[in-house]
């Protein structure tokens, strides 16, 4: 009660400074958190007060500051002390002037430092963060033979700078927004202000400013839960998640917008679509004619994760349906425990040994995959448990759920794996073809921000679905993607064709 009382006196700053120390120890809690940190000092006369957060500050700079202060006389500060001192002689860059108490709250917490005067209804905020933060490095997912090794980190500010060095259009936009009543987490909206589409970027605003929740400790994946709101949540990612510098700027360039989120190295891409989850950035690193094959081989990957077990299942308990040359594909011993139940506890098996790894020491990640792939798979088929084909080509699509660059994705790609088997074991074929076209409908019902997740299938783009199919050469990429309507459609201009020199008269020679 004590606090809401202080809070309704004293929502600005007062000239008295003891009533502004009464308010701001009794909210921050200053004496109770050992980190709130409240220095008195008497400069020239006058009485000061700074806040700040331990380990926030930098020590070397606040300490050249509070050196220049004490060296000051009266004269020099007197009268309108504050002003001479944002003017003259606090050397800092990041200055400001506030005058809400609720604000200077903020501000604090954020990791800036607050100086209050007596006498004075504004204080100074001085911005001397110094996050812990490590080195930006390559990141773990999306590892590239040629290119760069630098990655985003936690530190929002460090993310900013990485895609700046990149992009150095001065129109480049980096709007702050803070996002939960508690944590007060900072995002920042990014995006190209004249080929963004406008509404693309109002509709990203509004969804993020109405948000009412204490905090977002999981970053990025609340935001992208809290910007695509869904009563049961999404099977299929409807944002894509980059922790690479120059696939961010990529985006950028197309019209999209990149959402990051302080304390988070992952940054949201949207909208995106399905085919944005199968790309990578090291088809983009080599040659065309390499970057086709690459992209291919990952389709054909993720046509093998999807329907090798539902179609192989559904030829071992229909043979019939095999023409004669392939009548050798079946179980010729079907095991101990009936063909879905082998693939259900394969699947299990395999994500087990996934998540185990995860949880598991990098020294022993190996170790572990090893053994347990040693005593579920040889020891199962040995007592006639499974049989050898199943554990086969559970392997071969797990691998091939491992060649999706989205981590999201390929969860997704694995729960349509077992609907798919669940619905033909129910039905057999119909049950494939059912559970196939509800999978199908279900993407072409899904948008990202307003943008259909199946584009440019559904609607079809002829030139925009031959990109997909093909890396196409960077000269040959003119336009940006006309789904998301950008304001400036054209990226490079396309050179007229030589001309042939014409032949010139006999007079002229």
């Amino acid at each position: 009660m004590g606090a809401t009382a202080v809070e309704k006196e004293a929502p600005k700053v007062s000239s008295n400074l003891e009533r502004n120390i009464a308010y701001l120890n009794t909210v921050m809690g200053h004496g109770k958190s050992f980190d709130i940190v409240l220095r008195r000092f008497n400069v020239a006369g006058k009485e000061i007060a700074i806040y700040f957060v331990n380990g926030f500050v930098k020590d070397d700079v606040m300490s050249l500051i509070l050196r220049n202060l004490d060296e000051l006389k009266r004269p020099e500060v007197s009268p309108g002390s504050l002003k001479k001192l944002f003017n003259e002689h606090i050397n800092h860059i990041q200055v400001e002037t506030v005058n809400d108490l609720e604000k200077i709250i903020d501000q604090v917490l954020s990791g800036p430092l607050a100086l209050l005067i007596e006498g004075e209804e504004q204080a100074l905020i001085i911005d001397l963060r110094m996050y812990p933060s490590r080195s930006p490095q390559e990141p773990d997912l999306e590892k590239v033979v040629r290119g760069p090794r630098d990655g985003f980190v936690e530190t929002l500010l460090m993310n900013t700078l990485l895609i700046r060095r990149r992009l150095r259009d001065p129109r480049l936009r980096n709007e702050v927004m803070q996002v939960g009543t508690r944590s007060k987490t900072d995002v920042v909206i990014s995006y190209i202000e004249d080929i963004a589409n406008p509404d693309m970027v109002k509709r990203i605003k509004e969804n993020l400013q109405k948000v009412k929740i204490d905090g977002i400790p999981m970053a990025e994946k609340a935001i992208e839960e809290l910007i695509e709101p869904g009563k049961y949540g999404h099977l299929f990612p409807k944002v894509r998640f980059t922790e690479r510098p120059d696939v961010a700027v990529t985006h950028l360039l197309e019209g999209r917008v990149l959402i990051m989120v302080d304390t988070s190295p992952s940054v949201i891409i949207a909208p995106c679509t399905l085919w944005d989850h199968l790309q990578s950035a090291e088809e983009y690193r080599e040659g065309p004619p390499v970057g086709v094959y690459i992209r291919w081989v990952r389709y054909l990957g993720v046509l093998a994760a999807l329907f090798l077990l539902p179609v192989w299942f559904l030829f071992a308990i229909q043979p019939e349906l095999l023409p004669p040359a392939l009548k050798f594909i079946g179980p010729n011993e079907p095991g101990k425990i009936p063909l879905i139940g082998q693939f259900l506890l394969a699947e299990l098996a395999i994500d087990m040994i996934r998540l185990a790894t995860v949880h598991t020491p990098s020294p022993l990640a190996t170790s572990t995959g090893i053994i347990a792939a040693l005593l579920v798979g040889d020891v199962a088929i040995s007592v006639g448990l499974f049989n050898a084909e199943v554990v086969m080509y559970t392997a071969m699509a797990a691998v091939a759920s491992f060649m999706i660059p989205s981590y999201e994705l390929s969860w997704a790609v694995r729960l349509v794996r077992l609907f798919l088997l669940l619905t033909t074991a129910a039905f057999r074929l119909p049950g494939l073809l059912i559970g196939s076209l509800l999978v199908l409908v279900y993407l072409i019902s899904t948008k990202s921000v307003g943008v259909p997740y199946m584009w440019p299938l559904v609607p079809f783009n002829y030139k925009e679905m031959m990109s997909v199919l093909v890396r196409t050469p960077v000269d040959i990429r003119n336009t940006r993607p006309s789904i998301f309507k950008p304001q400036d459609p054209i990226r490079q201009a396309v050179s007229e064709p030589a001309r042939k020199p014409e032949k010139g008269n006999k007079n002229d020679q």
